[in-house]
């Protein structure tokens, strides 16, 4: 089933991070602590760059309703992806959120027999609930803030998709995140384990000659507070692989997030991912501009 790709504008903001010396009235924006949204996911929702967090888009608390936009691109050794979207999140409880992503080949996709400049394009509707906890105000107990979630993801290549081996273009993922914040040590820790079929985050389909189960993965963040404007950390996200003509390798990054004004941030990577349709070593650039309301 095909679904016509949703307009949004690019969204998100800087990930989520401890404050500490300062009072909340001095860092709080539309009712949220500063720097408490998360960067937009690359699927979408609130998060890390390549990994899904427990917390809700926005800078808005249950008192109202809040949203993010992102752009985001990557350029690795023979592929450039590059992402826009939004997420809107309603009084702190549930997530909406829609991305695009376009999968460049570049010269690559000649290599492949594709054509060069061969495009893979792909469309993420996703929902999130948060179900428990609050990862900045439960500061006086260990309970992360936790949250489940969807993401239906459709691919518009599906003959080229079928040809690598892959048995469906589209599919949905679900998932469970925790993420705590820990103030006093300016740190902040996330992690989810997600249920998906999706070769390479489902750019190339869903399923393969491999495999066509449901597989869980893991993916998860660290990150330092420096100031109060400025954040590093990393990133891993473990991926199956089912398709047998390439292997699929894990994801990881190492990033640092800035947020300009309470408004505006931007966040720069080094990111590896891996051997991705038999090319090998795909490291580079990954950055990403966000605005969250």
């Amino acid at each position: 089933m095909k679904l016509p790709v949703a307009t949004a504008l690019a969204w998100a903001l800087i990930t989520p991070l401890a404050i500490t010396g300062a009072s909340a009235a001095e860092l709080q924006t539309g009712g949220k602590l500063l720097l408490t949204g998360g960067v937009s996911a690359l699927e979408g929702g609130a998060g890390g760059g390549l990994a899904t967090w427990g917390v809700i888009a926005g800078n808005e608390t249950r008192d109202g309703i809040g949203g993010k936009v992102h752009a985001t691109f990557i350029d690795v050794s023979d592929y450039t992806l590059r992402a826009y979207g939004g997420a809107v999140g309603f009084h702190d409880r549930v997530e909406l959120s829609a991305t695009r992503q376009d999968f460049d080949t570049g010269p690559t996709g000649a290599k492949l027999g594709l054509g060069k400049g061969f495009t893979f394009k792909q469309t993420i509707l996703g929902a999130k609930l948060r179900v428990l906890g609050d990862a900045v105000y439960d500061q006086d107990r260990w309970l992360p803030q936790v949250a489940i979630g969807a993401q239906y993801k459709t691919n518009d290549q599906g003959d080229i998709v079928h040809a690598v081996g892959g048995q469906h273009d589209s599919g949905v993922d679900y998932y469970v995140a925790a993420t705590k914040l820990l103030l006093n040590q300016s740190l902040v820790l996330s992690g989810a384990v997600r249920a998906t079929k999706a070769n390479q985050t489902g750019l190339l389909g869903f399923g393969g000659d491999k495999s066509d189960r449901y597989k869980a993965q893991f993916e998860g963040s660290a990150g330092v507070l420096l100031s109060k404007r400025l954040v590093v950390g990393g990133e891993y996200r473990s991926k199956p692989s089912n398709l047998g003509f390439a292997k699929e390798d894990d994801w990881m990054d190492l990033f640092a997030a800035y947020a300009i004004n309470k408004t505006v941030s931007v966040t720069a990577a080094y990111v590896d991912l891996g051997d991705i349709a038999t090319f090998r070593n795909q490291r580079g650039l990954y950055v990403s501009l966000q605005a969250g309301f």
